[in-house]
């Protein structure tokens, strides 16, 4: 079936037109023939497989056709940074001549530039769970004004932690009979479809799966390598295929800039995306890749899902996934749009027992080849430049996150809030003391107009006027008085005969200086030990 064979409208079809669609894929087709009467769906289906043209060919045709939609917000929920990017591009594509507006909210960057596409109005709303849910919290956003929902990727909103955000939001949403939901999956576990039982209408259910969940178009090797074997086994792979542009995935985030480090020692110019990579970096990486600048990249899983590059011609599995889904979605980059692809898994003796549940997931064995001296390739690549490249990474992503704390989400005053003067709230302060207590009352402004030496403190204005309260004289009686200086008293540092002069003159002609050590006042224990000092004393002399 082609698009221009459905009853869409002719500024929807030019859209279309630019993004270089013609025939409806399978799904597609499937979608369409229930989205576009309004009712809604429940779809399952393959990873990349047209889904996200589906949904959104469905969106634009029922704000434009229906009237008590035009009015309305619409909705797209998405698990990562990159699939929002992803479907927020192919949005923008197929609406190309319409006059709708349309912006992307997620984690990873500042708030400021997503505070103001919600200030100047959004119709289309793309965005992760966690992100929309700060702008709820807040009143920036609010989801009941929402016509029409879209969930993209449920299987993995379950898995990344996400189904208490989307109930919440589905529950401040406007009933299910009141508004129009779509929910797409790789897979419809019980957690999905409770999900659509409780907060759908009655939605279609469609699976376009069947018994295969990976996509036919696909080849699939896998070859079984130990770990000291596997970077030298990657290299000669890349060398006897040479393809145009390669994903490799690993399991951990060190793995993958170590990968990445061994790869441009021998070479290769390559990049990696993690999860700590500043989400700008990512996206320039990710252009880069499809604008065919980049051929090499090498990403952990937060790439498996929403990164569409175009003609991808290879993904290897360096490490086998530990999640068995997770293996679908990475080999899923390649062989997008009906279009064919090569997978390659390593399967060392770390990892290798991940293969078995993937391949009792997609029914089918994962055919394994055997790689023969020919297909090793030498690792050129040096202990020291691996160290060094892996700290100059991290030095770069820590100074990166650094300057892009500056447009993090403000802290205090809601945005447009405006101080008052500091003397507008005095005024107002004091014209709400009563007539009877501003008699004696002076104004800031006023006072600090005075002179120092013109101020008077409050005790001394109510001394005058003979008003001092009882717990002024009390305070004053309790104050503690500072000690008279004697200023005949010599010093320390003064002579003998001069401080003696001093002292008969203050207590008498009599005074005299006890220097004796009165027995009374000496302890046993001490007299004791001063009677054998002076024993010691009398047997030297």
């Amino acid at each position: 079936m082609k698009f221009s064979e459905l009853n869409l409208d002719e500024k929807i079809l030019k859209g279309i037109e630019k993004a270089g669609f013609v025939n409806c894929t399978d799904v597609q087709a499937e979608t369409l023939k229930h989205s576009l009467a309004g009712v809604d769906i429940l779809v399952q289906s393959q990873t990349g497989t047209g889904k996200t043209a589906a949904f959104l060919v469905t969106v634009y045709h029922i704000l434009l056709t229906r009237e008590d939609y035009k009015n309305r917000k619409v909705l797209i929920l998405a698990p990562t940074r990159e699939l929002v990017i992803q479907i927020e591009k192919e949005a923008k594509m197929l609406c190309s001549f319409l006059e709708l507006k349309i912006g992307s909210f997620y984690g990873g960057v500042g708030y400021n530039q997503q505070e103001a596409s919600l200030r100047e109005g959004v119709d289309v709303m793309i965005g992760t769970p966690g992100r929309l849910m700060d702008f709820a919290s807040s009143g920036k956003i609010k989801f009941s004004d929402v016509g029409i929902l879209v969930i993209d990727e449920a299987d993995r909103m379950f898995d990344m932690g996400f189904f208490p955000d989307i109930r919440k939001i589905m529950k401040r949403m406007a009933p299910p009979s009141e508004r129009i939901s779509m929910l797409f999956s790789a897979t419809l576990s019980m957690r999905v479809k409770n999900l659509a039982w409780e907060y759908m209408n009655e939605p279609v259910e469609i699976n376009m799966s069947g018994e295969q969940i990976t996509v036919d178009k696909i080849r699939q090797a896998v070859f079984h390598v130990g770990s000291q074997d596997k970077m030298r086994l990657l290299l000669g792979l890349l060398k006897h295929h040479n393809p145009q542009n390669v994903l490799i995935f690993t399991n951990t985030k060190q793995g993958a800039v170590r990968v990445a480090a061994c790869l441009a020692g021998n070479g290769y110019e390559c990049d990696y995306i993690i999860g700590d990579l500043p989400q700008k970096k990512r996206i320039k990486i990710i252009d880069n890749i499809k604008a065919g600048r980049l051929r090499y990249l090498v990403a952990t899983d937060v790439a498996a899902r929403g990164l569409h590059i175009d003609d991808l011609n290879m993904v290897i599995n360096f490490d086998i996934p530990e999640d068995y889904e997770n293996y679908v979605h990475r080999i899923g980059r390649t062989a997008r749009a009906g279009k064919s692809g090569l997978a390659v898994t390593l399967a060392c003796e770390k990892f290798v027992y991940g293969l078995e549940a993937i391949e009792s997931y997609i029914k089918m064995k994962v055919p394994v080849e055997w790689a023969g001296d020919e297909l090793y390739a030498e690792d050129n690549s040096t202990d020291e430049f691996i160290r060094s490249f892996m700290r100059t990474s991290r030095d770069t992503r820590e100074s990166t996150e650094r300057k892009d704390k500056g447009d993090r989400k403000p802290k205090g005053k809601k945005p447009g809030y405006e101080k008052k003067p500091v003397i507008e709230k005095r005024e107002k302060a004091a014209e709400a003391v009563p007539e009877s207590r501003k008699k004696n009352v002076v104004s800031r402004p006023e006072k600090a107009a005075q002179p120092q030496k013109e101020r008077k403190t409050a005790a001394a204005v109510s001394a005058q006027k003979g008003k001092s309260s009882i717990k002024d004289s009390v305070r004053k009686e309790a104050a503690p008085r500072k000690p008279v200086k004697d200023e005949k008293r010599p010093s320390r540092k003064a002579s003998p005969d001069k401080r003696m002069d001093y002292y008969k003159e203050k207590y008498g002609e009599d005074f005299v200086v006890n220097r004796e050590i009165k027995s009374a006042s000496v302890p046993k224990e001490k007299k004791s030990i001063i009677e054998k000092v002076k024993s010691l004393f009398k047997r030297k002399n």
